[in-house]
């Protein structure tokens, strides 16, 4: 969560969906109750070292880590939290003190503590005893969580073996103390929630999302036979398509598979951030991409589709509706609609948390298509719209804008002075942000000549280094360059 959140947040009241709990040194005991209540519910957000009334009171520094460890391993514990569901804190600071924020969306089973059902209302966390209750909250889950339908003919046989080591080897990347890491894969995918057991139908084996996420790709066609995923360049033949990616295989690697699609057919656009160089491509795409694939109501044929337009991208995917029309960053309640896929993403560190893909698209797509916004639009059909920066690999006028640029710049060069100072011009406004190894291999020049011409487009304003010159600086078109 970023800081901006959590400041909104502490000018809110306490509700069905947050709550402040005072933890100066250690876990409040009533934490799980909350933490059941809201994964029963509609999830939330719990912010540990804020009193009642939303004052910031801190969580003692030495105890942060014991207490941060204590939460992840408690729900991970089925004694504890039954079925677990991993849940991971983040550390922020305000007003020089620690808190603990732990984000938790509606789970898709329905969770006990201490043997007992919990659920929530503006009131705050009460104890379900009744069974007709239970069959409320547990009907209304199964009703909207489609991910959770259970196979029984599905056995472990039928998932992809390659994927388990793929899985580990990205868990450990991301987190190398991943209490996962040291159970075995049948063992992982129950703590995932991916294998589970109806208590009203006495129905048991792997769900949806466990085919979903592990299925061998026939497996999967034989469970969802709709499922697709269209990817499309629509530049010049905008009535069919110049490049399409046909996606039919499990959610693990489809993600892989359309981040290679967008690595081929989009521009990048480098960015310094904290003194570090960044892709902004890969900062927005990976967010759109997780969202399309972890959000998608998958027993809907609706056609899932990924469309690169000339000036814009586009994605449209069949939705469990949770609200209606724009959703506005600034003022916005994350809802996961797969909350076990979108679990299990967040393990590998594909997804940052709930909500991430909205908030970081919105703000790095400023760098990125400097003016525009992104649209995200909750409907039947949810559609995400992002657009793209100018592509001077697609931009049929660019060459006589460059050397429009040029020569209002930087007078009486030749003809073939002015060949080489296009190209160089041109290989930075392609790709911004390299440094002049890159250029010369880009281009072909010798490194000493691309020096030269870069002095001169410098001199004229054109251009400009940005960052650290030994190691992450790069070129960039000044505002000036840009607009001419």
């Amino acid at each position: 969560m970023g800081i901006e959140r959590l400041k909104r947040l502490l000018k809110e009241k306490e509700g069905i969906c947050l709550e402040f709990k005072e933890s100066r040194t250690e876990m409040p005991k009533n934490l799980f109750e909350s933490i059941c209540a809201m994964l029963n519910r509609d999830g939330g957000d719990v912010i540990l070292g804020v009193n009642d009334n939303g004052k910031v009171t801190g969580v003692d520094s030495s105890k942060v880590d014991k207490i941060v460890k204590e939460i992840v391993n408690l729900s991970n514990n089925p004694t504890k939290l039954d079925p677990p569901f991993i849940l991971f804190p983040s550390v922020l600071e305000i007003n020089n003190e620690k808190i603990i924020h732990i984000q938790i969306p509606a789970s898709s089973q329905l969770h006990k503590t201490a043997n007992t059902v919990f659920d929530r209302s503006s009131d705050g966390d009460f104890k379900i005893s009744q069974s007709h209750q239970i069959a409320e909250i547990y009907n209304k889950k199964r009703n909207f969580y489609s991910e959770g339908i259970i196979f029984e003919a599905i056995r472990f046989e039928d998932f992809k073996p390659e994927l388990f080591p793929k899985v580990r080897a990205l868990i450990k990347s991301y987190n190398p103390n991943h209490p996962w890491l040291l159970i075995d894969d049948r063992e992982m995918l129950e703590k995932a929630g991916l294998w589970k057991r109806d208590p009203h139908t006495a129905k048991e084996g792997y769900t949806l999302a466990a085919v979903l996420l592990f299925g061998k790709d026939e497996v999967i066609q034989n469970v969802v036979p709709h499922y697709k995923i269209d990817a499309l360049v629509r530049i010049k033949n905008t009535d069919r398509y110049d490049d399409r990616e046909y996606i039919q295989t499990n959610l693990i690697e489809a993600y892989e598979q359309l981040m290679s699609f967008v690595q081929k057919n989009l521009p990048d656009v480098f960015y310094l951030e904290d003194d570090q160089r960044i892709s902004l491509r890969s900062k927005i795409f990976r967010e759109v991409v997780a969202n399309l694939i972890v959000h998608r109501e998958y027993t809907n044929a609706y056609p899932c589709s990924f469309i690169i337009y000339s000036d814009r991208v586009e994605t449209f995917n069949a939705n469990n509706v949770n609200g209606s029309g724009p959703i506005n960053p600034d003022r916005f309640t994350p809802f996961a609609k797969n909350p076990t896929i979108v679990k299990f993403f967040i393990q590998l560190g594909r997804v940052d948390d709930l909500g991430s893909g909205v908030l970081n698209v919105s703000h790095y797509i400023k760098h990125y298509s400097k003016g525009q916004v992104a649209l995200f639009i909750e409907e039947p059909v949810f559609k995400t719209m992002v657009p793209k920066p100018v592509d001077f690999r697609i931009e049929g006028a660019i060459e006589g804008a460059i050397e429009g640029a040029i020569e209002g710049a930087i007078e009486g060069v030749t003809k073939r002075v002015m060949d080489k100072l296009k190209t160089v011009l041109s290989a930075i406004a392609e790709k911004e942000g390299e440094r002049i190894p890159y250029y010369a291999e880009k281009t072909g020049l010798h490194e000493k000549t691309i020096e030269r011409y870069m002095k001169q487009l410098k001199d004229a304003k054109l251009i400009e280094f940005i960052g650290d010159a030994s190691q992450t600086g790069g070129y960039f078109l000044t505002e000036k360059g840009r607009n001419r």
